[in-house]
């Protein structure tokens, strides 16, 4: 009777899940639908298709020294690096991660941009020894900051709001640039910044120097995001002189894309309703790595109250939100031992249920696949969707495009890439797919961002 209560949740959640062909195509469509929306005019479309002002794209020819900042979550990073031109690329580059003191992350904006600058000052005085910049140059830096910005220039732009875990209400509607600016100033650290960024910017421009084909970079972890590069006579809502280059890169903001098409079931309602941000960021709470775990959990939970398969157990664990983590999904999911000894630990650990069965460790495995695929099906239909608005879904002069992915979901969690890059390939269809790459651009975030300013002071 238990099994048949159980099996009953289970099977519903499969179907309300399911992601055929058609209606992955139907969401790809309604993306790039969104995407023509949101270029047409400012607020035209959920997807808000910002412009990031950079109209020039790294070539591999870049020479010289810059520096990169990245900042998007409880870490900063700063890096350096020596770029040799087209024959050497990057000569060598070297690199400090920084974590941020918690009371900063509420504090005020001086504090956050003071304490950043300091450490930016340390990491230059340490790797400059002996090394001068030639001619009284100023230091040139490019700034990932991961936080909803309205760009201003290529180097400007105002903070809308934080997300994550940062709330410093007095940056909010400030230019972060001259906040940040004004901090290395005060530490008499001569640097220019040479470009504002954000993450998925960054991962195209990191791709883009290796490979001339890359069109696109896309964010698959905490979050989800992407840029791409358009042709600056498809965005009617540009109103200043139009770049020589004729690009322009688009941070999509995507993560707040929705379609009737997309699977969302109940478990996606609650989470919805019980979130920081209700009716925002569908897709993202759809796909992204912050949520999927909570997906599960929640799927666990009913099983636990409707069908007992738990045995009596103490639902508290299981009841607190965001307590089962998505890499602790990824463990289950890729247990490969013969009796789902991970499986087992997990549950122990992290929920304290103990004492299941195989078969019901079978079916918490299941649960797992059934969310974790949904989210890389739903990931591969975005790509499409980006391909589609470039006409590049297909066409007859096979020109290969290639899309970029960082982040920890897409590069720790095995099974939602593997998945994401096979559906990708059904979508596309097998002579389509010859002309599309999907590459992992490892890191592209912090050494796009001084890529991009070295290619915007040439």
């Amino acid at each position: 009777e238990v099994e048949v209560e159980a099996e009953k949740v289970v099977a519903e959640l499969r179907e309300r899940c399911a992601t055929p062909a058609s209606l992955l195509w139907d969401v790809a469509a309604a993306m790039a639908g969104e995407m023509g929306a949101g270029l047409e005019k400012e607020g035209g479309s959920r997807v808000k298709m910002l412009l990031s002002y950079v109209d020039k794209l790294p070539t591999g020819r870049e020479e010289g020294l810059f520096y990169g900042l990245d900042l998007g979550g409880t870490n900063f990073r700063v890096l350096k690096v020596h770029l040799g031109g087209s024959k050497k690329h990057v000569v060598n580059s070297e690199s400090r991660e920084v974590s941020i003191p918690p009371h900063l992350m509420s504090g005020t904006s001086s504090e956050l941009f003071g304490f950043i600058a300091g450490e930016l000052g340390k990491f230059v005085a340490e790797e400059e020894e002996g090394t001068d910049m030639p001619n009284g140059k100023k230091k040139e830096l490019g700034f990932t900051f991961s936080f909803p910005v309205r760009q201003r220039s290529v180097a400007s732009g105002t903070l809308v709001k934080w997300t994550k875990a940062f709330s410093i209400d007095d940056a909010v509607g400030e230019d972060v640039v001259a906040e940040l600016q004004t901090a290395m100033v005060k530490q008499g650290l001569d640097m220019h910044v040479a470009a504002l960024i954000n993450d998925a910017v960054g991962t195209l421009a990191g791709a883009r120097y290796y490979d001339e084909d890359v069109v696109a970079g896309v964010i698959f972890g905490t979050g989800t995001n992407a840029a791409y590069v358009e042709k600056a006579n498809a965005i009617p809502k540009w109103e200043g002189e139009l770049p020589n280059s004729g690009d322009m890169v688009i941070n999509m903001e995507w993560g707040n894309f929705y379609s009737s098409h997309l699977p969302v079931t109940e478990y996606d309602e609650a989470l919805d309703k019980e979130s920081l941000n209700p009716g925002e960021q569908i897709y993202e709470k759809l796909t992204s790595g912050m949520y999927l775990g909570d997906i599960v959990r929640r799927v666990l939970l009913k099983l636990s109250l409707q069908s007992g398969i738990f045995g009596s157990i103490d639902n508290s664990k299981l009841k607190t939100r965001f307590h089962l983590r998505t890499p602790h999904i990824s463990a289950m999911h890729h247990d490969e031992t013969p009796d789902l000894k991970i499986v087992a630990e997990k549950l122990h650990q992290i929920l304290e249920i103990t004492h299941t069965s195989l078969e019901t460790r079978k079916m918490v495995v299941e649960i797992c696949d059934i969310v974790a695929r949904r989210a890389a099906r739903l990931a591969a239909a975005g790509v499409a969707g980006i391909l589609m608005k470039l006409g590049r879904n297909g066409g007859i002069d096979n020109q290969r495009s290639v899309i970029a992915i960082d982040g920890g979901l897409f590069e720790h969690y095995t099974k939602f890439r593997e998945c994401l890059e096979s559906t990708l390939g059904e979508l596309l269809g097998e002579e389509a797919s010859k002309s599309v790459a999907v590459k992992h651009a490892n890191d592209g975030s912090g050494i796009g961002a001084a890529l991009i300013a070295a290619s915007q002071s040439r």
